[in-house]
């Protein structure tokens, strides 16, 4: 084994402690080095171990966890083309009810040899989760960025929305308006985003109307990212005599509209309501939805820059690139009813 490991470094021109790192699948070493110790193993007639096999430079995996949302197609497309612009090709894998895990998908994406992956609102934004599984990825050689949920124990580059300012945007807009019972309705508490915008709404409602954490809380609402889940959280905010609810999601937003029709009551006249995400189409729904714009083309871009580096062996540091938010102000919202 020491001649072999010799016998390697010497044609590809790097040390043997490179070479092991290399052969072990260890990270730190240069896509260009790595490249060099895979090729003097072909000239030197060693077969490549079957994790190191050829991998396919033009794939990039991205994971995202479903189409029914429109903001993750609108992610899917932002990224693919960022991609398709620096000679790579996107592969796109969906979770589905039912379908894939996402453990099961990106085992599939290694299998196919990929450069690295992307991955949109993973399991890496839910705490209780074993983060085990990014750690295994990373000692395979696979790059990758995670958008969406910034986890401590993941020694990879984050990209985020500025969860709590928008929060800050949404009350401050609704306060504006003479708004004093603003509700909010989200997702299950265990996710990163929603604990960030928990904490942005209860600030943003002890800034603008002196209300106490214990107060705020009473106005927070947990239930699903969907239409009904939407539904769902308006009707226990309503029964709560909110004027206003700020939703973590478009969708939920959709349905919370459709909630309060459903009890007579007129959007924006009675109740006004904010989405998060500034989906397709959405400025195009009745009323035109008053939203929270999250900065998909540019946090799309900046994740393809961070997978890029990575897959070039200069890596990004662990950190979170945080990009902040901006309000869209459409006709969902108005002026609090006397």
């Amino acid at each position: 084994m020491t001649a072999r490991l010799a016998d390697i470094a010497a044609q590809a021109g790097v040390s043997e402690a490179t070479v092991s790192r290399v052969l072990n699948g260890k990270p730190g070493v240069a896509a260009t080095t790595r490249e060099s110790v895979l090729a003097a193993l072909d000239v030197l007639g060693y077969e490549r171990p079957v994790r190191l096999k050829q991998r396919s430079e033009g794939l990039v995996g991205l994971i995202i966890p479903e189409l029914d949302n429109p903001i993750f197609p609108a992610f899917a497309q932002v990224i693919g083309q960022a991609l398709t612009r620096q000679g790579y090709t996107p592969v796109l894998a969906t979770q589905t009810p039912g379908g894939s895990t996402e453990d099961e998908l990106t085992e599939m994406l290694v299998a196919r040899g990929v450069s690295g992956i992307i991955f949109v609102s993973g399991l890496h934004a839910d705490t209780t989760a074993d983060t085990q599984r990014y750690d295994q990825l990373r000692a395979k050689g696979v790059p990758h960025v995670l958008i969406n949920g910034f986890s401590p124990h993941v020694k990879a580059p984050f990209v985020s929305p500025d969860d709590r300012a928008a929060m800050d945007l949404a009350v401050t807009h609704l306060c504006a308006l003479g708004h004093r019972r603003i509700g909010l309705a989200l997702g299950p508490k265990r996710f990163v985003p929603v604990q960030r915008k928990i904490e942005g709404f209860i600030g943003a409602m002890r800034e603008r109307l002196g209300l106490s954490e214990d107060e705020a809380q009473l106005y927070v609402q947990h239930s699903l990212y969907t239409l009904e889940g939407g539904q769902a959280a308006a009707a226990a905010l309503l029964d709560r005599d909110c004027t206003a609810i700020v939703c973590a999601s478009d969708m939920m937003a959709l349905g919370a509209i459709r909630t309060a029709r459903h009890r007579g009551l007129s959007v924006p006249r009675q109740v006004s309501v904010v989405g998060f995400d500034d989906s397709p189409l959405i400025a195009f729904t009745d009323p035109p939805l008053t939203t929270i714009r999250q900065p998909v083309p540019a946090m799309g871009q900046a994740a393809v820059r961070a997978l890029l580096e990575e897959i070039d062996g200069t890596p990004a540091p662990h950190s979170e690139f945080v990009f902040m938010p901006e309000l869209v102000v459409r006709g969902s919202t108005a002026s609090a009813p006397r």
